[in-house]
């Protein structure tokens, strides 16, 4: 059986068109693969750059709490040192009333070798309570004959200056004050100059 020219070029335009149909069902394929590709690609990216601000975020994170950290060592090194350097504060406190005793035990005036003995005991006794204050820290605050302050004195009366003094003046000292350090533990109660 022998086709017609007809029936040829039928045949050969049916094949063109399925070539055709071939080829767009192929850029159509292409197309699709090439969207899902863009798709995907741009899925990456925002997830990409999602997790660099993440990571961003973490490293801005880890940064505050180093420096937070550091602080807090640094806080709790002063705490320690202070905690140290004032550990005798307390029982200063509770020294002070045993020394102003000691001191008023001096004043008292004898007359006998016994009385006499007994104070010379009480001296150095007080002696020792000195230099023991001393070395921790502890130390008289000087107020007769200094300038009035009241971070270190506690006036409880006024008096009139003399000739040549100058008002604000500590005139007497009642009690003894005492610091540590820089703190003080007791104010020296005074009177000062109008």
């Amino acid at each position: 059986m022998r086709l017609t020219e007809k029936e040829k070029k039928f045949d050969s335009e049916q094949e063109n068109e399925e070539l055709e149909k071939n080829e767009k069902l192929e850029e159509n394929q292409e197309l699709e693969e090439n969207q899902e590709i863009s798709d995907t690609e741009s899925d990456a990216e925002s997830e990409i750059n999602e997790l660099k601000q993440k990571l961003e975020d973490l490293e801005d994170q880890n940064l505050r709490l180093q420096a937070e950290i550091q602080n807090m060592r640094r806080r709790n090194k002063k705490e320690r040192e202070a905690a140290v350097r004032y550990r005798s504060q307390d029982l200063g406190k509770e020294i002070l009333p045993v020394l102003d005793n000691l001191e008023r035990a001096l004043e008292t005036e004898v007359s006998d070798e016994a009385g006499k003995s007994l104070k010379q005991g009480v001296e150095m006794v007080l002696e020792s309570f000195y230099r023991a204050l001393t070395s921790v820290g502890i130390e008289e605050i000087e107020a007769e004959g200094k300038p009035f302050d009241p971070n270190f004195h506690e006036a409880y009366a006024q008096v009139p200056a003399e000739e040549g003094q100058e008002s604000g003046v500590v005139a007497q000292v009642y009690e003894k004050g005492y610091k540590l350090h820089d703190r003080v533990l007791r104010a020296a109660k005074v009177t000062v100059t109008e």
